[in-house]
């Protein structure tokens, strides 16, 4: 084995000779301070749930077991049900918050992406805009 070579298509020289131990250390360790602020809200939220069901005040009286919203009492049934504009109005909202938020990684890196990326925004948002309009247009969002 001549020149440093090992196992042919095997080299025992050159930069690429990195250790996978390394590798998997470094990857491990840049993960550390995410995992620490992640156990440490779990335990703050744990220890807090604990101590308010330990400490807490236990009163309960019939108001404060009626149900209550918006400051004034609910009149409402237990079978009451929503009208179909409501999740309409709730579906629609959804759609469009989350088509938005498409918009905020390719506003953050347009410099990196280039103008390509700049028209297919503006494509997104005339499609969203024409089915906004579509929607406005076909009653959707009037409450009933």
């Amino acid at each position: 084995m001549e020149g440093g070579q090992g196992p042919p298509g095997r080299s025992t020289r050159g930069p690429l000779r990195i250790s996978v131990r390394y590798t998997c250390g470094y990857v491990l360790k840049s993960y550390l301070p995410a995992l620490v602020f992640l156990a440490l809200g779990i335990g703050v939220g744990v220890a807090f749930v604990s101590l308010n069901s330990v400490l807490g005040p236990r009163r309960p009286n019939r108001a404060k077991s009626d149900p209550y919203e918006s400051g004034l009492p609910s009149e409402v049934r237990k079978s009451f049900r929503f009208g179909v504009s409501f999740y309409l109005v709730a579906m629609l909202f959804i759609l469009f918050d989350i088509e938005v938020v498409f918009l905020y990684p390719i506003a953050v890196q347009l410099d990196a992406i280039g103008v390509f990326a700049l028209v297919e925004m503006i494509v997104f948002v005339i499609l969203l805009l024409v089915a906004f309009v579509y929607v406005w247009r076909r009653g959707a969002l009037e409450w009933k």
